[in-house]
Parts: C-alpha cells; structure tokens; sequence
C-alpha cells in the first residue's frame, strides 16, 4: 500500500467538499472494514463514534478522548482515503478542550473532524449558544493552527435530541459557519424540504447522515437538495453485527453452520 501523507490526504479531502458533485463518505468500524471500503472506491472515511464504541464493547458516548484518539489512528493506517473523525462534543466543555482534541486527532492521522453542541446533560442537553459557538471558534483555531488543512465540521444536535426545531438549527448552523467551521451538520433532520432548507440557508457544504429508516432518501435526492457530503453513521456497524447473529445463531439453537453454505 503506497501511503501518502497527511498533508496529500488533507489535500484530497478539501478538494472532495469544493468540487460541485456529492460524495458519500462511509464509516467503517475498524481497519479490515476501512480497507474493504476503500477497495470498493469510496474517496474517503469517517469514524462514528457509536461504531467505535461497539468495538470495545461499550455503548456510544462510553470511551475516552484518548481511546477515541487510537481509534482514529488505527483507521488512518489502515487506508490511503483521508478520514474524518467523529469526536463528539469535543470530550469537555471549555472551548480549550475542544481545541486540544482537534491537535490530538490530528496527531492521530485524522485530516478532518466533527464538534457537536450536545452537553451530556439530560437537562441542558443543547449547550447555550454562545458556548457552543466559543467552542466550534476555538476548534477552527486549532484546526488553522495544524500544518495541513483540517476540515472541521460543526454538528447541531437539536433533532438527535429530541428539540425538533429548525429555525433554531439553522440559527445555530450559521452561527457556526461564521466561527470557522468547514462544514455544516444537523443529523435526523425530518425530511428534503427541511433538508433543502438547512442547505440553502448555508454558505458551505451541508453533510447528511444516511442509515436511520424512513429519513435516509437517495443520493440523487440528497443531491438535488444541496448536500454535498453523505455518511453512514454507525449503521455498517449494526449491519456487522445482524450479520454476525444470523450467521452464529443456527449454530447454537439447531448445531449446524448454516453460513458455510451461504458463502
């Protein structure tokens, strides 16, 4: 496998969110998957963070910054692609540590990441927008700081968390691209005209996250609306395991190992 560096990935990168056609940007679950991938001619990865966890046996929001930092690196060595990584909402509250997670990844082999304003805290579960916005600043800071361009992508939380309003998403979205953020990211919006909405209202790329049912639409779709970058989310992930189930489960209730057949 002839490498090339980050900087060159970097570069690759960029260039997918500025050419004008969508690109689909899957997220594997490990090395073997990531090169399955990229064997299949996808252009680049993106870790999730609930796939991640999976793989170590805990649920999604449950690994540190360092162990989601090895898990980014783990990925980037496994592939030429550029991979973008999932870091959540940026594993602290303070716009400082959101800017250190940025240089640790980055460190890592990662030439882009995603910041959302989800708190954790069941009660606020939205961060204050002022906040969220220091902390989407602070992380472009970082992100400018690097020796390559580092595609930072702010995520708004409001519709995977139960606050289905989209005026406030958009509010929040520009507010983020004001404050240096590369690309835009709002998940489980409800359909194509709130979709098409969001993208309109935006000055960089939209990204959409496929996989959940009833609210995933075509690429073609996804297109016409204005976005410009489709990931996975966890949703390979899930499809490993169903797999993995169906394969092992005749094995245990009828003591035959039907998947031989199968393959």
């Amino acid at each position: 496998m002839n490498t090339p560096s980050q900087s060159e990935k970097a570069s690759r990168f960029q260039a997918l969110h500025e050419r004008p056609r969508i690109f689909v940007m899957p997220n594997p679950f490990d090395g073997g998957s990531a090169r399955v991938l990229e064997e299949l001619g996808f252009e680049a990865l993106a870790t999730s963070s609930s796939a991640s966890a999976g793989t170590q046996g805990r649920r999604d929001g449950g690994l540190t910054r360092e162990q989601v930092a090895a898990h980014v690196r783990m990925v980037s060595e496994s592939t030429t692609l550029p991979v973008s990584a999932d870091l959540e909402n940026g594993f602290g509250v303070e716009p400082e540590h959101v800017a250190e997670t940025i240089r640790l990844v980055a460190q890592s082999g990662a030439v882009g990441g995603s910041i959302e304003d989800y708190s954790g805290n069941p009660a606020q579960p939205i961060y204050d927008r002022d906040l969220a916005v220091r902390r989407i600043a602070a992380a472009a800071q970082a992100a400018r700081s690097l020796s390559f361009r580092f595609m930072l992508t702010a995520r708004c939380e409001n519709f995977l968390r139960k606050r289905p309003d989209l005026e406030d998403t958009i509010a929040r979205l520009r507010a983020y691209e004001e404050a240096g953020a590369d690309v835009l990211f709002a998940p489980l919006l409800p359909d194509l005209a709130a979709v098409r909405k969001v993208a309109t209202a935006l000055k960089r790329p939209l990204s959409f996250m496929a996989g959940v049912p009833g609210k995933s639409f075509s690429v073609a779709e996804l297109a016409d609306a204005g976005v410009r970058r489709i990931s996975f989310g966890g949703s390979l992930y899930d499809v490993a395991l169903d797999a993995v189930r169906r394969a092992a489960a005749p094995t245990l209730k009828e003591g035959r190992f039907a998947w031989l057949d199968e393959t």
